[in-house]
């Protein structure tokens, strides 16, 4: 209450309050507020819409990149196996020139023994081991055997004689070792 309301002590009428006047602008503001405050709203719907389109558009191109990335990985993933491998090829190569010359046989051997203690050694830079077949018992995992013989004195379905090396990778096999099984008695 104002300060005239309180000094007239409630004997008179109190007169309308300007406000209700001010109350038919503040409704008319408050309608110009409310169409304000929906097209502020539609813009910020555009605005999270267009940053939306954008984040999915961000992500199908990451999802692109990646997967383009991961078929490269893919292809390539043997090139430094394949680098490393090089030198040998080269050095083998080397060996065989030389035996078209009509050089040292034993040359020749220890060049291309040398050649295979190279691969061997590339192989196991690159996680690539050969698997130890000979007098080892038969192992359809690590093993394919071609042929079965008699050998008394040898243990029963045990490797007699590794006709091919295999290798493994970690823990799985690249190749089995292709050998001959001892074959049971009776």
């Amino acid at each position: 209450m104002s300060t005239e309301q309180k000094q007239d002590n409630g004997n008179s009428p109190v007169p309308p309050a300007p406000e209700s006047a001010a109350g038919t602008e503040a409704g008319g503001a408050a309608g110009a507020t409310v169409e304000e405050q929906l097209q502020a709203a539609l813009a910020e719907r555009d605005s999270f819409s267009q940053k939306w389109l954008l984040a999915v558009a961000d992500m199908e191109n990451y999802r692109r990149r990646i997967l383009k990335e991961m078929e490269q990985d893919r292809r390539y993933a043997v090139l430094p196996l394949a680098r490393d491998l090089l030198p040998a090829l080269d050095n083998l190569h080397r060996a065989l020139d030389a035996a078209k010359t009509g050089g040292d046989v034993a040359q020749l051997a220890s060049g291309v023994q040398m050649v295979a203690k190279q691969i061997d050694e590339i192989l196991s830079r690159h996680s690539i081991t050969a698997i130890n077949a000979a007098g080892q018992p038969f192992d359809p995992n690590l093993h394919q055997a071609i042929q079965q013989v008699p050998a008394p004195g040898k243990p029963a379905m045990s490797v007699l004689n590794e006709l091919e090396r295999g290798y493994r990778m970690h823990d799985r096999v690249v190749r089995p070792s292709t050998v001959v099984v001892v074959a049971p008695e009776g």
